[in-house]
């Protein structure tokens, strides 16, 4: 079975995600939200050397929270943790949340990842007040206003406006795969890694394998590269950047399913996504990177009993980390666009 993209090609392909992003051009970063339409199963597998995270030990299977209400995406490194704070308090206002207090008061459950993208040309003189807070009420308030299903932009927008992959502009992309028999996967993914996503020719996507209807440019290897794989980075270049410095780069994702899973399962998805990272950037997880891999279950459509569930699960896996490595090409494709595109009157 061929499989293809659902409609938008988009995480939003997936029923009930909203996407919205808030960016702050003089300083030249920003946040994406991810929201859900209810308490959404979620798991978390972290791999780069550099984390920035907020909330992941709630996701863990052996606690009590059940799910989630949405996912903070930010640049600013550590000031970017402020923008999951701005989530809270907009989601919150919109009765978004765990209720507690005997309905008296609610609770979002906002898992949160920041990259590092301090070291651009952006103003970042914002003395004790960082955007990111009210970077992340705005990414919500644009999230709802899109509402579920709705596109959204890729490329320097976002967590990704800031965002470098390697030596080249990275950004902000995702894609999705319809699996047939109602199921879903889609990928988001901020694209920041210290490493490259090209082939030697700086041009064919590493992730070229797994392109379909020429969604980052078709371009395809020569014969004379096809057997080539990316050199290690060249180190002068990135340290000339200010990339080769632990925590300095960082590629966050999110994994987004139907199906019905549970939190371990939900942990097991995002592990498997993580070889789409491996596909399409090279090296990856070094210590320069904080690169985490979040996986989603909204449990709208159930999977069978075992052990046929173990084949369903492992078909998932596989589909998201093909997502996930033609989200991170289609990235830095429409930030490379929005680059290249003259200013508009």
């Amino acid at each position: 079975m061929t499989l293809r993209p659902g409609p938008r090609n988009l995480i939003t392909d997936v029923p009930g995600l909203c996407v919205g992003h808030a960016s702050s051009e003089p300083a030249q970063t920003g946040v994406t939200a991810l929201v859900c339409d209810g308490l959404w199963t979620a798991a978390a597998d972290v791999r780069g050397g550099g984390p920035g995270l907020r909330e992941i030990e709630v996701m863990a299977p052996e606690n009590s929270v059940r799910g989630i209400n949405a996912i903070a995406l930010s640049g600013g490194s550590v000031f970017g943790l402020g923008a999951a704070d701005g989530m809270v308090n907009e989601l919150a206002a919109r009765g978004i949340g765990l209720t507690v207090r005997t309905g008296e008061l609610v609770v979002p459950i906002v898992p949160g990842a920041v990259l590092y993208d301090l070291n651009n040309a952006g103003d970042k003189d914002w003395g004790d007040e960082p955007p990111y807070r009210a970077l992340g009420r705005m990414a919500v308030a644009a999230a709802l206003d899109n509402g579920p299903g709705a596109l959204f932009a890729l490329g320097s927008v976002g967590a990704g406006r800031g965002a470098m992959a390697g030596t080249v502009k990275g950004g902000l992309g995702s894609a999705s795969l319809d699996l047939g028999e109602g199921l879903v996967v889609g990928a988001l993914v901020a694209v920041n890694p210290v490493g490259s996503v090209f082939l030697p020719d700086g041009r064919t996507f590493l992730a070229w394998p797994y392109e379909i209807d020429g969604e980052f440019g078709g371009i395809r290897p020569t014969a004379d590269l096809a057997p080539a794989i990316a050199p290690f980075p060249d180190q002068s270049r990135l340290s000339a950047a200010g990339r080769a410095q632990p925590g300095s780069a960082t590629t966050l994702a999110v994994i987004a399913c139907n199906a019905r899973l549970d939190k371990a399962e939900a942990k097991r998805l995002a592990m498997m996504a993580q070889d789409g990272l491996a596909r399409a950037i090279r090296p990856i997880h070094t210590p320069f990177d904080g690169d985490v891999v979040f996986a989603l279950a909204s449990g709208e459509v159930e999977l069978t009993a075992q052990p046929d569930r173990n084949w369903q699960l492992a078909r998932l896996g596989a589909a998201a980390a093909d997502c996930l490595a033609r989200a991170i090409a289609r990235g830095v494709y429409h930030a490379a666009a929005s680059v290249a595109a003259p200013a508009s009157d």
